[in-house]
């Protein structure tokens, strides 16, 4: 069965809308803060989980921002990202343009269920904003990797919100990346 690893860039006060700045919020580029070395160190987290992983699951919105992005750049981290196999939930998105894409347009849970009992390795989730609630609420998420940034944004969709019941943490890692990053690893307890 795969594990499904939710894998967030996230502000202190727990924001996820726009780290590169490129959508227009108000709060977002916070991303573009990082020096040189916490760029390097916040690459290197994300390019190692890639080449472990054995897909993506993605909500639309998340899966036409890096569609844009990634098949044009090149290296090891590049090569895996094009070349996995790629889940994306949505109801709207007919033809898939990034290689390797398969539309899981029905049922949410349904569909999410049957893929984590199909494969066998890392499932990560990327942004995602609106499936990674759904994930959380219907106990579909087996991890959460969060990569916190030292910034307060205020305002800016959160990465949880209400939950049907409370969701128990187990905490797995907490290591600093870079010079001022934080990555914090929970797996998720299950009947608690």
């Amino acid at each position: 069965m795969g594990k499904i690893i939710i894998s967030e860039n996230v502000t202190l006060d727990g924001v996820v809308e726009d780290p590169t700045g490129e959508t227009g919020f108000t709060r977002g580029g916070w991303f573009g803060r990082l020096g040189t070395a916490d760029r390097e160190a916040w690459a290197k987290v994300y390019s190692d989980e890639a080449l472990a992983a054995e897909a993506m699951l993605l909500g639309r919105r998340s899966y036409e921002f890096f569609a844009e992005r990634w098949p044009s750049r090149t290296g090891a981290w590049a090569d895996r990202l094009n070349g996995m196999p790629k889940y994306v939930v949505s109801s709207t998105l007919e033809h898939p343009a990034w290689q390797n894409t398969t539309v899981l347009g029905g049922d949410v849970v349904d569909e999410v269920t049957k893929l984590a009992h199909e494969l066998t390795g890392d499932i990560v989730v990327y942004g995602s904003s609106r499936l990674v609630p759904t994930l959380i609420d219907h106990d579909l998420a087996d991890e959460l990797r969060l990569l916190t940034y030292p910034v307060l944004v205020g305002d800016g969709v959160r990465l949880f919100g209400p939950t049907s019941n409370t969701k128990p943490l187990h905490l797995l890692e907490a290591r600093t990346i870079g010079h001022t990053l934080t990555l914090l690893t929970y797996r998720l307890v299950r009947d608690a």
